[in-house]
C-alpha cells in the first residue's frame, strides 16, 4: 500500500487566514494519523498578485501553528518546464489541441448559447481542425462530449456532472503561462498526492482534474472537500469576525497548541471531546468525522479553549511563550527561576499570554505606584499603617518565605489584632501590586521575595500617611 501523501497549497496573494489554515492542519493532520507526507506547495502562477511578503507570511504561519512539511516548499513558477512536457504529452495523446479564437468571438459563442437558454460555453470550433502551434493560439482540453464524471468525495459523498456540462477549458494561455487545473495536477500526479483535503470551494474545479488525469493515465487521489468557516452571524467569514492573519492570533496572546485545537474542531468531531492535545489530534484524526455543515468561528470560544490550553501547559514550555509579552512591555524577564514563578501564580487565571503578561505587571515594576484610586481608598486608610507595619515586622523575623511560615506571622498579627485575615490581606494586596486584584497573597509573596515585599509595605506606610493620603492620592 502506498504511503499518504497530503498537501498544502496556498497562493501567496496574502496572508493565512483561518479556512487556510485549517485546511493546512487537516492535511498535516491525517499525514501525521497515517505517518505519511506532507508538502508545502506555493501556487504562485498569479504573478501580479503574488508577493515575496506573503510567501514570508504563510512560512510565519505556518511556523507558529508548527506545522512542518516533509517535501517543498515548492514553487510553481519554477516547474514550468514540466508542465510543458505534459501538456505535449496532452497534444501527443490528443487530448489537447491548439485554439486560435479571439476573447471577443468566445464571449460571442457565449451569448449565442444563452439566447437559446444553453449553458455559456466555448463551442469547441478548433476542436477539430488540427491547428499548429502559433503566438496566438491558446491550448484546449478535449473534454468528453457524453457521459458523466463523478466525484467521489469522502466528506460530501458521490457527485455527479454531465460532461456536457463541460466545455473544452484552457490549459495554457496564448503567453505560455498554465491555468490553475492543469498545474495542480501535474503537480498533485508529479508530487505523487493520494489525498485532497480542501474547501468546498473547489468542488467545481474537481471534475475538470478528474477528466486531467484520466488523460494523463494517472491514479485518482481521494478528494474530500471540507465545508467553509462562518463567523457568529452565518455569514462568510470576514474580518469583522475575525478572519485576519492567523499570525495576529498569535500576537493576541493564543497559543499555537490551543488554536489548532479548535481550527480541528471546526469541522472534525471525536464524540463530546472539545481539549485534545496535539498528539491526541494526530491519534484520533480521520477523515470520516469530518461534518457536513459549515463551521462557525467564534473568537468567545476560542478563547475559552486557549485559557484551559494555558492551565494544561507546563510553565516551562509556557515562559519561552510568554517572554516576549513581557518584553513588550519593557519587562526584564530574564531570571528563569523568578519568571517560573510568576507564571506559577497567573497562569490559572489568565485567557490569553496578553493577559498574563497584563497581571504581571507588579512583579517587574520597582514601584507599584500610583496605586488604583478605588484599592486606594478602600483599603490604605490611616489605620492600616500600624497593620501594614505590624506585617512587615512579622515577615521580616522569617527564616524564609515558605507559605507555613507565612501564614504563623499573619495569624500572629491577626490574634494581636483581633482581625480575619480578609481585613488584613486586601490592604497588602494593594501595598504589594497596585490594586486590589492578584494572586494569592502567599504565593506571590513568595515570589517577589522578602526584599521588594517589605519595600512596599513600607512605601505603602508613607503613602497612607502623608498630607493626602487617606483620599486615595
Amino acid at each position: 500500500m502506498n504511503p499518504i501523501v497530503t498537501r498544502f497549497p496556498p497562493s501567496p496573494t496574502g496572508y493565512l487566514h483561518v479556512g487556510g489554515a485549517r485546511t493546512a492542519l487537516f492535511n498535516w493532520l491525517y499525514a501525521r494519523q497515517n505517518k505519511g507526507r506532507f508538502i508545502l506547495r506555493i501556487e504562485d502562477t498569479d504573478i501580479a498578485r503574488s508577493s515575496q511578503a506573503a510567501v514570508d507570511a504563510i512560512f510565519e504561519a505556518m511556523a507558529w501553528l508548527e506545522l512542518d512539511w516533509d517535501d517543498g516548499p515548492y514553487f510553481q513558477t519554477q516547474r514550468f518546464d514540466i508542465y510543458r512536457e505534459y501538456l505535449q504529452k496532452l497534444l501527443d495523446s490528443g487530448d489537447a489541441y491548439y485554439c486560435t479564437c479571439t476573447p471577443d468571438e468566445v464571449e460571442a459563442m457565449r451569448q449565442k448559447a444563452m439566447a437559446v437558454g444553453a449553458k455559456p460555453k466555448y463551442d469547441g470550433h478548433c476542436r477539430e481542425r488540427g491547428l499548429p502551434k502559433t503566438n496566438n493560439a491558446v491550448i484546449r482540453f478535449k473534454a468528453p462530449l457524453s457521459g458523466s464524471t463523478v466525484v467521489e468525495d469522502v466528506i460530501k459523498g458521490n457527485i455527479v456532472f454531465q460532461n456536457t456540462e463541460q466545455d473544452d477549458f484552457v490549459l495554457c494561455r496564448s503567453d505560455g503561462t498554465p491555468t490553475y487545473n492543469f498545474v495542480v495536477v501535474v503537480d498533485d500526479i508529479t508530487m505523487g498526492i493520494t489525498t485532497i483535503i480542501r474547501g468546498d470551494d473547489h468542488v467545481m474545479n474537481t471534475p475538470r482534474q478528474i477528466l486531467l488525469y484520466k488523460a494523463l493515465g494517472a491514479q485518482l487521489p481521494v478528494f474530500g472537500h471540507v465545508p467553509m468557516v462562518l463567523g457568529k452571524d452565518k455569514t462568510k467569514l470576514s474580518k469583522r469576525h475575525g478572519a485576519m492573519s492567523v499570525v495576529e492570533y498569535r500576537n493576541m496572546g493564543f497559543l499555537p497548541d490551543a488554536f489548532i485545537n479548535y481550527l480541528a474542531r471546526l469541522g472534525w468531531s471525536h464524540g463530546d471531546q472539545e481539549f485534545f492535545t496535539r498528539q491526541e489530534l494526530i491519534e484520533k484524526f480521520d477523515l470520516a468525522h469530518i461534518g457536513k455543515s459549515a463551521g462557525v468561528f467564534d473568537v468567545d470560544k476560542l478563547t475559552a479553549l486557549n485559557a484551559d490550553h494555558i492551565r494544561a501547559t507546563p510553565v516551562r514550555d509556557l515562559a519561552p511563550r510568554l517572554r516576549p509579552f513581557l518584553a513588550e512591555k519593557g519587562y526584564d524577564a530574564s531570571d528563569d527561576t523568578y519568571l517560573a514563578g510568576v507564571i506559577e501564580t497567573l497562569h490559572a487565571r489568565s485567557r490569553t499570554l496578553v493577559e498574563m503578561a497584563d497581571a504581571a505587571h507588579f512583579y517587574y515594576r520597582d514601584d507599584v505606584q500610583p496605586y488604583d484610586p478605588a484599592a486606594a481608598k478602600k483599603f490604605l486608610k490611616p489605620d492600616m499603617a500600624p497593620l501594614l507595619e505590624q506585617i512587615a515586622a512579622a515577615l521580616k523575623d522569617l527564616p524564609d518565605l515558605a507559605e507555613s511560615a507565612q501564614e504563623a506571622a499573619f495569624k500572629t498579627v491577626m490574634e494581636k489584632t483581633g482581625l480575619g485575615f480578609g481585613k488584613l490581606a486586601q490592604p497588602v494586596r494593594v501595598a504589594l501590586t497596585g490594586t486590589s486584584v492578584s494572586p494569592g497573597i502567599f504565593e506571590m509573596i513568595t515570589v517577589l521575595g522578602k526584599e521588594k515585599v517589605l519595600n512596599r509595605l513600607e512605601k505603602a506606610c508613607e503613602f497612607i500617611r502623608s498630607s493626602d493620603g487617606h483620599t486615595a492620592g
